[in-house]
Formats: C-alpha cells, structure tokens, sequence
C-alpha cells in the first residue's frame, strides 16, 4: 500500500486539491476511485491508467464520459506518491505548461523535503 500525499506550496496552497474541489461531483468520484487503484497499486500501475511523462513524472489519467483529466504525480521513498497539479484536458497531446508546473511542483518539493 502507497500513501498518497498532496503536494503544498511553501504559501500554503495545494495544487491538486484545489483542482479536484472545482469538479463535477461524479468526475470527482471517478477520480478518487483511480486514486485508490494508484495507492493499491503504486509503481506497478500502466496504461491505461497511468503513463510515465519525464523525468520520474507521471499521470494518472481519468475518462469520465467526455471528460479527460490528468492528474500528475511523484514517487518518494518509503512508497509515497507526491501528487502534484491536475488539469482538464482538452487537447489530443497533454500541454507542455503544465508537465512544467508539475517538474517544477516536484523538483521544489525535492529542495524542501529530501535533502
């Protein structure tokens, strides 16, 4: 079993919780069920749930209906997750601003807590 822990900003925010509070009630639900299989599961999860992006990054992916939404994540010692930002998508290819907020959310949070 994996803990799932979310990422928070050195000003407070989270990221992922904030995205997951401005859904749809049952996408939320959907999402959270693929939270659990990713905490069940941890790093022997694949497609089509899960997909390596870069540098130790990767997203869990979610289809509720026509609703895509990808939500990003880090492993750390001890079997935690780091999830760190989520987004709608709306585009075939997963946009490059946010794979760089999450690298940035990870490598900030590498400065803060593994040193």
């Amino acid at each position: 079993m994996f803990e799932l822990i979310f990422y928070e900003t050195e000003k407070g925010q989270i990221p992922v919780e904030d995205f997951l509070k401005d859904l749809p009630l049952k996408l939320r639900a959907k999402i959270s069920r693929d939270l659990m299989i990713l905490q069940d599961r941890g790093n022997t999860l694949r497609e089509p749930y899960s997909k390596h992006i870069s540098d130790g990054l990767f997203e869990l992916r979610t289809k509720f209906g026509s609703d895509i939404t990808r939500v990003f994540y880090f492993f750390i010692v001890d079997n935690k997750i780091i999830l760190t930002n989520g987004f709608v998508k709306k585009t075939q290819k997963t946009p490059q601003k946010e794979i760089e907020k999450a690298l940035e959310y990870k490598k900030d949070y590498q400065r803060r807590y593994l040193k």
